[in-house]
Parts: C-alpha cells; structure tokens; sequence
C-alpha cells in the first residue's frame, strides 16, 4: 500500500481498510501459532499497513480541527 494512494481515501474507507487490516493481522498470528503460515513477510506488511493508515488519519483528524 502506498501512502500516495492511502491519503487519497476518505476516512470511512481508511477506517474500513484499518478495520480489514486487523482482522488479517488476527488471523496471520493465528496461522504462526498453529504453524500454518506459509508468507511469514507478511505479517510485517500488514501492521506496517495499519501505521500508516493510523498516521494518515491523525493527519487528517488534525488538518479537520485547524
């Protein structure tokens, strides 16, 4: 995901997409757990995801109160 693209979202489909990321990220340490986690990688990418879209809403929750 890049941050271009994610600053373009509205902050329904970042809160939607923050939402879709956890719940991968429920399931993937779920996966390591029982030892069925085949893209170990992964698991950085998605809480990487989900800073940068908690980063993005921030920004725009402060730009909302200026």
């Amino acid at each position: 995901m890049k941050a271009k693209d994610t600053r373009l979202l509205s902050q329904d489909q970042l809160n939607d997409e923050l939402l879709k990321l956890k719940k991968e990220q429920f399931n993937l340490r779920f996966q390591r757990a029982t030892g069925q986690l085949e893209k170990t990688h992964r698991i950085n990418q998605v809480r990487k995801d989900i800073a940068l879209i908690k980063t993005i809403l921030n920004e725009k929750s402060a730009k909302a109160e200026v």
